[in-house]
């Protein structure tokens, strides 16, 4: 077995032990599985890719800044840096999306009308959970803007580069805005029924479906 396709592997059983434990209800046992996640994928994703490290690193940082989010967000006082965490890894894949736009063209040059959607969606977020954000407006506001402008970067990228890569990459981006809005609807609005499952579903899904893009585009050049 091909060393990446162990850390895939190790990636999903640590997968499937957390969300275990989030059912159990036992949230101290996550320190032992949580943290695991993005560590693996970081390693799936350089093991698949030998000798692009200079390629990938965007995507490596930002898989970094995940991995102290995840940590950061495991106690409720710590929310602010997890966000700030989180921010950055979007901040990255932007940079990212953004360099691959710069060498295979811009979709969104021609069809602008498609931030609009995009811009509403922030927007509205916000709008909506603003009585309940409190001090958190402004960092909440910023961080809508921002995964937004990730989304964005994503479908940028339509028609410019390998289908495979592309399917990936805004499957993956569109899960990750699913996975921070539900997120920030359970903290803020209301809880809804098994909120930890859906979230942390999305979210480690997401993070899995841009790595296999990085890893698709690599692939087929």
């Amino acid at each position: 077995m091909k060393k990446s396709a162990i850390y895939f592997l190790l990636f999903w059983l640590a997968v499937a032990a957390d969300l275990s434990i989030i059912v159990t209800g036992n949230e101290s046992l996550r320190f032992y599985a949580k943290p695991l996640l993005m560590p693996l994928l970081m390693l799936a994703l350089i093991s698949s890719t030998p000798g692009k490290f200079s390629s990938i690193r965007l995507i490596v940082i930002g898989l970094f800044f995940s991995f102290l989010g995840d940590v950061f967000l495991m106690w409720d006082k710590y929310f602010i840096p997890g966000l700030i965490c989180f921010l950055l890894t979007h901040v990255f894949y932007i940079i990212y999306f953004f360099r691959l736009a710069s060498k295979h063209g811009s979709y969104l040059k021609k069809n602008l009308w498609l931030i609009l959607p995009l811009a509403v969606y922030a927007i509205g977020m916000v709008w909506f959970l603003f009585p309940k954000l409190g001090a958190l407006a402004t960092p909440v506001a910023i961080y809508a803007a921002v995964i937004s402008t990730m989304l964005a970067a994503c479908i940028n990228l339509y028609e410019q580069i390998q289908k495979s890569a592309y399917t990936f990459y805004i499957a993956g981006a569109f899960f990750f805005v699913i996975s921070d809005s539900l997120l920030a609807i359970n903290k803020f609005y209301q809880s809804f029924p098994f909120a930890g499952i859906v979230i942390m579903s999305t979210y480690v899904l997401a993070q899995y479906l841009i790595v296999r893009g990085v890893i698709a585009a690599k692939v087929d050049k």
